[in-house]
């Protein structure tokens, strides 16, 4: 069971250690105030991602986002090809005067063209001047601050596994067709140098230890006829020479 006046003392309790601290005071708007980053000030249009789908004003709550936009037709790419329409943005405007800042048109965004950004520095003296257009949302497109780092800790979104696994499957299928159009090639090489090797080698070999050969064939054939060019000389007065007829002639 409690012990009444327990409540009583706790809170007396809180009391005491506020009023024993030391109060700060914060020097605005000489120094700013450190917000944290996920701060929701106002709304930074990026408008080269708008196409005018219209889902943040038909998802607003408060009905305060407006706009405005035509459609262009945009000339064929190619000849013959068909011509294009798009839709282009004539006005985005936010009456933060109605805004109640929940960030459904944020979420909602297919494109990421609306960012929250911590600027809180926008009061007016007149509410009509609360409506801001697309000019001014622009600007504050250049205050959102970058979003932070995931948590080492944290799974690796859906996305960027979808994309790395796509990235890992085909770096796999180019290596596969790599090594597919690799592979006859490596077999062809040792295929075409034994069969090179022995056609070249036995037919220079031999070529060569013939040619030693070739060189007695030549020799004998030229060395006896060396020889034979003295005994020409003998042999052929007998037979077909005129000198041995010249005693047979002179006697008669």
């Amino acid at each position: 069971m409690p012990i009444p006046g327990s409540g009583l003392a706790k809170g007396l309790a809180v009391t005491l250690r506020t009023m024993t601290k030391r109060s700060h005071t914060a020097q605005y708007p000489e120094v700013q105030p450190e917000l944290p980053p996920r701060s929701r000030g106002v709304i930074g249009l990026f408008e080269e991602n708008c196409t005018v789908c219209m889902l943040c004003a038909r998802e607003c709550p408060d009905w305060c986002i407006y706009i405005d936009s035509h459609k262009e037709t945009v000339p064929a790419a190619a000849p013959g090809g068909r011509e294009r329409s798009r839709n282009v943005l004539d006005r985005f405007a936010i009456d933060f005067s109605l805004c109640m800042y929940c960030g459904i048109c944020i979420e909602v965004c297919p494109f990421d063209a609306l960012f929250w950004s911590p600027e809180f520095e926008y009061a007016e003296t007149d509410i009509h001047e609360l409506t801001h257009e697309r000019d001014k949302l622009r600007e504050w497109m250049w205050t959102v601050p970058a979003p932070p780092a995931l948590d080492p800790a944290a799974e690796e979104p859906k996305e960027i596994a979808a994309a790395r696994k796509a990235v890992e499957k085909a770096e796999a299928a180019a290596a596969a067709q790599a090594a597919a159009a690799a592979a006859p090639a490596t077999e062809a090489d040792p295929g075409t140098g034994p069969g090179t090797g022995p056609a070249t080698g036995p037919a220079t070999g031999p070529a060569t230890e013939a040619d030693p050969g070739t060189g007695p064939g030549t020799g004998p054939a030229t060395g006896p006829a060396t020889e034979a060019d003295p005994g020409t000389g003998p042999g052929a007065p007998g037979p077909g020479s005129g000198t041995p007829d010249t005693p047979a002639g002179g006697p008669a």
